[in-house]
């Protein structure tokens, strides 16, 4: 009986040991489709473009793009507006970061992709 406990405990151990390779393997493939899907290689500009497009107000592509300032500030702006349009000062403002951000998009989209890995990525040019 216990040689029969041992080749089972081999055969669970062996188990373990080709499901343990098989989800390393799914995870390293996961994490490398995850960084092609996201912009971890080298240009961001279809992902970049098409957030700038959706929510540009809320400045996602300046985050993604490494601008945290300028995100910040498209993000402040918008939050302020729409604070203040419950006053209806802020009413006039609203519309302004969602145009920066349709504008950007609309630049990032139509530049070839080492123009604007070139100017957007290494250049580090902040804004349009």
């Amino acid at each position: 009986m216990s040689e029969e406990n041992k080749d089972l405990g081999d055969k669970a151990e062996e188990a373990a040991n080709d499901f343990a390779e098989g989800a390393k393997k799914t995870a390293n493939e996961f994490s490398e489709g995850l960084n092609n899907a996201v912009g971890g290689g080298e240009n961001k500009k279809i992902l970049v473009g098409i957030l700038a497009i959706i929510v540009g107000s809320l400045g996602v592509h300046k985050f993604l793009l490494g601008y945290q300032k300028e995100g910040f500030i498209l993000l402040g702006v918008t939050i302020a507006a729409y604070v203040l349009s419950c006053v209806g000062v802020g009413l006039l403002f609203v519309w302004i970061p969602g145009l920066v951000g349709l504008i950007e998009g609309i630049i990032y989209l139509t530049k070839s992709d080492e123009e604007f890995y070139n100017t957007y990525q290494v250049g580090k040019k902040p804004w349009f």
